[in-house]
Parts: C-alpha cells; sequence; structure tokens
C-alpha cells in the first residue's frame, strides 16, 4: 500500500473558545486557510490538538468535523493514538467511519510496553481495520522508544505505510530508511530539513499552524531536490521552531495562534498558558519572520 501522507502536514490545534468548548467553526476556518496556504495534509486529535484532554465524542466530533471540512481535497490522518490498544482501535473504527484516509498511531505510553509489546500492538491494530496506519515515535513524551528493527517487523505489514519519527536522532531515522521501504515523516520541526535532506518524504509540523506557507515552501524544496532554498527556509523557521517548543507544546503554540487571531489562547488543565518571557520569544520570532 503506498503512503499518501507526504510534503507539510500540520499537528492541527484545537481552538477553543473562552468558555472551554471546542470552537468548531474555528476548526473549519483553519482547514480551509491551511489548504490556501498549500498544506498537504491535516492531523486532527494529536498531541498538538491537545487530545488527552478531549473527551471520547469530542476526539470523534474533531475527526468527523476536519473530515467534513477537507471534503477530500487534501488527505486526513486521523489522531488514533491511546496507551490502550481497545482504545485505540475504537477511535481508527470511528475515524475509518467517517472518511478519514489514514490513522496516526503512537507508541503506548505511561504503561510503557516492551518491543514485544509494541510489536503486538500494532499487529493489532492492523489487522482490524482497513485504513493506512503512520507509527508515531515520541520517546520525549511516552517514555518508550520503538527501535528501528521493531520498526522493520512491522514495516512488512501492507497497511503500515509510514512513521513519524520525533526520536530526535538521525541515525533512528537512517536506520528506518535503510531498512523498511516506509515513508518517514519528520515528527520535530527544527529538524524538518535535515531530515528531509536525507530522505524524509514530509514532515508533521507544528510550527505550520503558525506559518503554513514557509513550511510547505520548505517540504517542496526539499522534495525537489532544491537544496539551496531548502537550508534558506531552515534558517529562516529555526528560531520559530525553537521557541514553539521552549515549553511544553501545544502551549506555545496556541499563544502564537493568539498572537495571530487565529484562537484564543486557551488551553485545558494541567496545560496553561505560557510565561512571559516564553510569550516574548515567541513574539520575537514571529515579528522576525513578518508574521504579525
Amino acid at each position: 500500500m503506498r503512503s499518501i501522507f507526504k510534503g507539510s502536514i500540520v499537528a492541527l490545534i484545537t481552538p477553543f473558545r473562552k468558555n472551554g468548548s471546542i470552537d468548531h467553526g474555528l476548526v473549519r476556518e483553519l482547514v480551509e486557510w491551511h489548504i490556501a496556504s498549500g498544506t498537504d495534509a491535516i492531523v486532527p486529535c494529536a498531541t498538538t490538538g491537545e487530545s488527552p484532554t478531549l473527551s471520547h465524542d469530542e476526539h470523534d466530533e474533531v475527526i468527523a468535523t476536519v473530515v467534513k471540512a477537507v471534503n477530500k481535497r487534501i488527505p486526513v490522518l486521523a489522531g488514533c493514538g491511546s496507551n490502550c490498544t481497545e482504545e485505540s482501535l475504537r477511535l481508527i473504527k470511528h475515524a475509518e467511519s467517517v472518511g478519514a484516509d489514514g490513522a496516526l498511531v503512537i507508541t503506548p505510553y505511561y504503561n510503557k510496553p516492551t518491543q514485544e509489546g509494541m510489536l503486538a500492538h500494532y499487529e493489532s491494530l492492523a489487522s482490524a481495520t482497513k485504513l493506512p496506519i503512520v507509527i508515531y515515535n515520541v520517546p520525549g513524551r511516552t517514555g518508550v522508544n520503538i527501535k528501528p528493527e521493531t520498526v522493520a517487523k512491522l514495516a512488512k505489514i501492507e497497511n503500515i505505510v509510514g512513521i513519524k519519527e520525533a526520536s530526535g536522532s538521525l541515525d533512528q531515522a537512517s536506520e528506518i530508511m535503510r531498512s523498511t521501504d516506509l515513508d518517514v515523516l519528520s515528527g520535530e520541526d527544527s529538524l524538518n530539513f535535515p531530515l528531509m535532506a536525507i530522505g524524509a518524504v514530509g514532515v508533521i509540523s507544528v510550527v505550520a499552524n503558525v506559518v503554513p506557507d514557509l513550511v510547505a515552501k520548505l517540504a517542496d524544496a526539499a522534495q525537489n531536490g532544491d537544496m539551496e532554498e531548502g537550508r534558506r527556509l531552515h534558517k529562516l523557521l529555526f528560531p520559530l521552531s525553537k521557541a514553539l517548543f521552549a515549553e511544553t507544546n501545544p502551549c506555545p503554540v496556541k499563544a502564537a495562534m493568539a498572537m495571530l487571531g487565529k484562537c484564543e489562547n486557551v488551553l485545558r488543565l494541567p496545560l496553561v498558558p505560557v510565561r512571559k518571557d516564553t510569550e516574548e520569544l515567541i513574539r520575537k520570532a514571529l515579528a522576525d519572520l513578518g508574521a504579525l
């Protein structure tokens, strides 16, 4: 099965109203903005979408809103991760039922499964759906790292089509590229260009929430082999990439989006708005890009 998830893929924020409810009208507006800005695919309800604080019904509703708003113009890769295999399967089945194009599935967090446990987790999910599955590896948040040899075993399963690599290790990404035919997607914005330079086919980006046109141009440059332009955009975006991870994601990106007038700076506890010094760091990065 060939993956359709390439280029600039935004890890979409979930906009909340001041009372904490989800603003579905704003979700639809953000979808239109991304499509007009050259974003190649959308990931709703991942970490950046504050999935841990969404109820099951809210999670389902956001996925359905995004799928309907996109209306098959670009692919939708639904966030379907959980530390419970049964819960992840429920999310995948719902995403499949409303017309999502694939499922992004994080390695199970907190319960810290062994490599054998992660292998069994993904095998079980893949066997129960026809949706393409993209593995998501982010050890800094989950406490576990899915090793390249485990990924190589999973790559033999037809509907496991890619991996979002956010280990921060170019060596690990290189080994996955060397030993499998999976599509590797950068999951760390400051490494988007370096990872694409060694063979990643795209990025799943937090920064793309804020400057979708620039991230799309960077992905296009890398895909087209325009290394000079890719390096220029990498250097241009690097300060913002670092600023948006100065505190726990998605707190900084929510602050940035509020500065741009794209959403309210509202998060759900235990996440809180960024500190003043972080806010100023973000504001400066946006100003330097001419985004304000």
